[in-house]
């Protein structure tokens, strides 16, 4: 494999991740969404802060930079392209160069991360996360369970083992990305989904 071509993927990625979607929404509305709710530069915390159709414009963004990584990535270095760009995306998306390094969580991005790399469990992970929230009302519960579930899945069927080192990653960053949730979590003081902002 050409590994200025793999070089090359991960640039791209990395820049089109750092165009933070919930920075770029909350400059139409005045406002930083890092310097409210959570802090958090993502979805959750742009519904919490700017209401239902700002959060769909963040989450439609984050899907949209995914997707188009790994699709560039796999025009140019093929499935390793398309995992390196879609993880690049990802990396870009929480540490974004554009915005002081200080971004999200990467969720949306990652799940549409994991839908190119496989559709099929991408929406097995979907359903866990749905019935996880749908329990408990919490959207980082949900996320970090399915993202640790991703590697053990793809594990279980037999993808290759680049597939499962890639899927790794993306869990052990979604997880790394939660750790303040984490401790809410566990002092019992997490933000539950639907709960009113304050």
């Amino acid at each position: 494999m050409d590994i200025l071509k793999l070089v090359v993927v991960a640039l791209i990625g990395y820049l089109m991740g750092s165009a933070n979607t919930s920075i770029i929404v909350g400059k139409f509305y005045g406002i930083d969404v890092r310097l409210h709710g959570s802090g958090n530069a993502g979805a959750t915390n742009t519904l919490r802060t700017l209401g239902k159709g700002a959060a769909a414009l963040v989450g439609i963004g984050d899907v949209l930079k995914g997707v188009l990584s790994c699709l560039i990535g796999m025009f140019i270095a093929g499935d390793i392209g398309l995992m390196l760009g879609g993880l690049a995306a990802v990396i870009g998306h929480n540490w974004p160069v554009y915005f002081g390094f200080k971004g999200g969580k990467g969720i949306f991005t990652s799940f549409s991360v994991v839908l190119m790399m496989d559709w099929k469990l991408g929406l097995m992970l979907l359903g866990v996360f749905i019935i996880i929230v749908a329990v408990t009302r919490y959207i980082s519960l949900g996320s970090m369970i399915c993202s640790a579930l991703f590697p053990v899945i793809g594990f279980l069927f037999k993808k290759p083992l680049e597939f499962v080192v890639f899927a790794a990653i993306l869990a052990v960053l979604a997880v790394v990305r939660h750790r303040g949730n984490i401790q809410r979590i566990l002092n019992g003081t997490e933000s539950k989904f639907g709960s009113k902002k304050a």
